[in-house]
Parts: C-alpha cells; structure tokens; sequence
C-alpha cells in the first residue's frame, strides 16, 4: 500500500499507521508505504486521519517510453477489481521522468486498461473523470512505472461533514496532522482562537471520542468487485463500540467572524457534535480568555499573508502576544503560518519549528511554551 499525505505529515502518518497495527509502515515521498491485506486496507481507508488516500500497488515494472506504459497497464489483471461495465478516471504523475508528455502517458494507460478488459470481456469502460467507479493511479520516476489502484475514492480529507468552509480553510487531514505533530494529549483541552470553520477543533473532537474519520462516508472499494459487504460491515460496528460517550475536556473557539462562526457550529453539527461539546463564539483573538483550567493547548491556523495588510498585521500580533502573556502563562501554542518572521511578532522564543505544506504554500507550524512574563529580551 501507499498513503499519500500532506508534505510534512510523513512521519506523524507512519506514527499513525504503526498504531493502526501495521508496523512495517515507513515514510515515503509525500507518504508512507506499508503492507496489509484487504480487511487492513478497509480499515486503513476507515481510521486514517492523516492519509489522503489509500493506494494498492498493482503493477511495477521498467519503462523506457510510452509503449511499455502502455505493455504494463495491459499486463494487469484489472478484471480481479472492475470491468468494462464500470467508469474509470487514470491519473498519472512523475518525478524526474523522461516521459515528454504525462497527458499522453495517461492515454496510453488508459489504452491498456480498456484493451484487456475489452479483449477479455468484450467491454471497455467508459471515463467519467468526475465520479468514477474506478480510479488508478500511475506514478513515473527514472526509470519505471508503478500502477496503483485507488480504493479510497474521494479524497479521504472529505469526512462527510464539512460543507461550509470559510476562508482559507484546512484540510480535515492537515487539521488532523496539526494535532499530531504538535503532540497535544487527547485529553488536553484545547481552544483555537482563529477557529474560520472550525475544522481544528472539530477534528480535535472526534478523535478524543474516537470517531472513525471515515465512518459517516462512501469508499471507492465499495464499487469493486467482489466486495466483502459482511466483513466490511463487521469492521464499521466494532469501530463504533470504541467511540467515547462524551469529551474528557473542553474545547472553545473564537472569531471575529459571525459568518465563520455559523459555519463552524453548522459543521460541527454534522459532524455529529453538540454544543456542549464544542463551544464556538464571536470573538476577537486579542480579547480571547482561556477555559475553566489550569493549562491546556492553543491550536490554529491565524490569517496571514495576503488576508492582512502591513499596518493591521502589526498591530494584531503585538496586541495578541499581549494577550497570551496576560491570560495563558502554563498553556502551549502552536500556530501554523507562512509567516517566519511570525515569532519575532510574538516576541517568543519557538521550541519547535515544523515545516509542513497547506496545499502549496510552504508552512512552519511553530510551537511556543507559553509563560506569565515570558517574552524575551
């Protein structure tokens, strides 16, 4: 199997994949690779937080060109997975490929597809590059292709339950890895005084009470063939024994948009939180106090770059660092930014700096012990 991940999340993913009990996972390019057999892709597919999709290897082999593309994709045995009734969307990327042209590397191995399921059952799929039944995946480096089977069918990030998005939002895995490469306890409460849609906290929420990320979506190995139904089933119900009844801690967040504000309580709702559960209100980060506790973990994803001009953005992060210092000595922080300059802002002293990708933009996801008293020098 393949993982693909957000670039920086490789080794929280491989961490993940070893507690899901797959201990050979190890990191890759943007990913990680393990093995399992199909009940373990299911469940990789269903507990995941951190994956974008779960990919089977299906073929490897040298190629010096188009044709022997072509030769590799037809030498597959597509007809163990899906045949000429269902639709089918090919993807391909490459690393340092000599191929000229990827659009027509992805042609040919479509053209392989379809000719051995046409030549073996007298039908060839047709392509819906929107929704398909069927996805594969060709990846080029040097010297070779692999062919990869896609079973997780919309990106795993698509939990189910986020449809107001905001501004500048989060991917539901990067939220996920946010968490896991800051270390927070899943017991630790947590408030993200820049909360948009609230896909941090929400995310926060399910995985203290242990909701399967995937448990409320579809999956592409759903529409293969000789699909286990029981089995899969099986793996659904004794995930949800495991689910917690209630939070073992708090968790609040704040904007200072009303509109963001309503999508992150519309969001959480459908993700099957209460409000009890998880507090948002209209606020503005600067006036943001902490929770009924002692200590506990700032997590967010505050604007930057073009969402502020100069003057505001200067005024904000020494009026905010006034704040942390006031109101949340013993707490951490973590924030993530494009903003390197953003601990000179704080006047903090990072004691992590994680670079991690949201979408293209290269991050740091920096960690701050947060101390009465404690800007320095």
């Amino acid at each position: 199997m393949f993982a693909p991940c957000p670039q920086g999340l490789e080794h929280a993913l491989v961490d993940e994949l070893h507690g899901l009990g797959f201990d050979d996972a190890h990191p890759g390019r943007a990913g990680a690779h393990f093995t399992a057999d199909w009940t373990g892709m299911m469940r990789a597919n269903l507990e995941s937080r951190l994956a974008t999709r779960i990919l089977v290897r299906v073929a490897h082999g040298s190629v010096r060109d188009e044709d022997d593309l072509l030769a590799l994709a037809r030498a597959t045995p597509w007809e163990r997975w899906f045949g000429g009734e269902r639709t089918l969307r090919v993807d391909t990327s490459a690393v340092r490929s000599p191929m000229k042209s990827l659009q027509f590397c992805n042609l040919r191995v479509k053209d392989g597809i379809c000719d051995r399921l046409r030549d073996l059952e007298g039908e060839r799929p047709s392509i819906d590059t929107v929704r398909p039944d069927a996805r594969v995946h060709a990846f080029l480096d040097e010297t070779s292709a692999t062919l990869y089977l896609d079973t997780s069918g919309e990106s795993l990030f698509k939990r189910g339950w986020r449809l107001d998005k905001g501004e500048a939002p989060l991917r539901e895995n990067l939220a996920a890895g946010l968490l896991a490469l800051s270390g927070w306890p899943a017991d630790v409460p947590v408030i993200d005084p820049f909360c948009g849609s609230g896909t941090i906290l929400i995310e926060a929420a399910l995985k203290a009470l242990n909701v399967p990320p995937g448990i409320s979506r579809p999956f592409g190995f759903e529409r293969l063939r000789d699909h286990p139904e029981r089995r899969w089933r099986d793996l659904k119900d004794d995930a949800r024994t495991r689910i917690l009844p209630e939070l073992p801690m708090q968790l609040a967040g704040a904007d200072i948009d009303p509109r963001a504000i309503d999508a992150a309580r519309e969001n959480a709702h459908r993700a099957g939180l209460t409000e009890e559960a998880v507090y948002f209100e209209v606020a503005d980060a600067r006036d943001t106090c902490p929770l009924n506790e002692r200590a506990g973990w700032l997590i967010t994803n505050p604007p930057y770059g073009e969402r502020l001009d100069l003057e505001e953005d200067k005024r904000l992060w020494s009026e905010w660092a006034t704040t942390l210092k006031r109101e949340f000595g013993g707490w951490q922080l973590h924030v993530i930014t494009t903003d390197l300059e953003l601990p000179k802002k704080l006047r903090l002293d990072p004691f992590r700096r994680t670079p991690v990708y949201n979408g293209a933009l290269e991050c740091r996801l920096f960690g701050f012990q947060l101390v009465k008293g404690s800007f320095r020098r």
